[in-house]
């Protein structure tokens, strides 16, 4: 007999919202959706979709929550799968976001749109943005400290200038070519590191 198949976990009401959030705001942008509009696509009414999430503006901190939670995941990853090599996960981190440019290509990086789309500095989605953006620099500064760079502040500044310039650049470069250089610099500044004996002088 053929085993049967696992049965898949059913999605929460909330998953469901934030699915159809997350696929709405990348291809609508987050203005151009309106409420009505979210709770037909997750398969609700708007009464239940304020039940999970009091306003339009908590939704939107929800789903930037949920994927900044998925990057703080993957820079988990990278720590475990380059433990004790701080040059490896700078990296790492670059052919990670080079492998992801192609999705970037066609609508831009998520978060930087949604940045552009929330001027307001104290919403509560970009507050969220902004605490993430200032540890993940944070982590790349310690990165680039192990990883023995004579300056690292300026170090760090430099891969996160070009790692964040590449998600802007790449509709107007094209991925191929931004990709292949954005790993090219990386190796290069890494390299060079490597051979003045642990501190490059930047």
């Amino acid at each position: 007999m053929t085993p049967k198949a696992e049965a898949q976990p059913v999605a929460s009401m909330r998953e469901r919202i934030l699915a159809a959030a997350d696929d709405l705001f990348q291809k609508q942008g987050i203005r151009g959706v309106g409420v009505e509009a979210l709770a037909e696509a997750a398969g609700t009414n708007k009464m239940t979709l304020y039940r999970y999430f009091e306003s339009k503006d908590a939704l939107v901190a929800a789903w930037v929550g949920e994927i900044i939670a998925r990057k703080d995941e993957e820079w988990k990853e990278m720590s475990v799968c380059c433990a004790g090599d701080p040059q490896g996960q700078l990296q790492e981190w670059s052919r990670r976001l080079a492998a992801k440019l192609a999705a970037m290509e066609e609508r831009g990086s998520t978060l930087h749109n949604a940045i552009a789309e929330l001027p307001d500095p104290d919403h509560p989605a970009r507050r969220i943005i902004q605490d993430y953006k200032t540890r993940e620099h944070e982590r790349v500064r310690l990165l680039c400290e192990e990883a023995g760079f004579e300056n690292p502040d300026l170090a760090a500044n430099l891969f996160y200038m070009m790692l964040e310039g590449a998600s802007n650049c790449v509709q107007c470069i094209g991925v191929k070519q931004l990709g292949e250089h954005l790993v090219q610099l990386v190796d290069r500044m890494i390299e060079n590191n490597r051979t003045r004996g642990g501190g490059q002088r930047l």
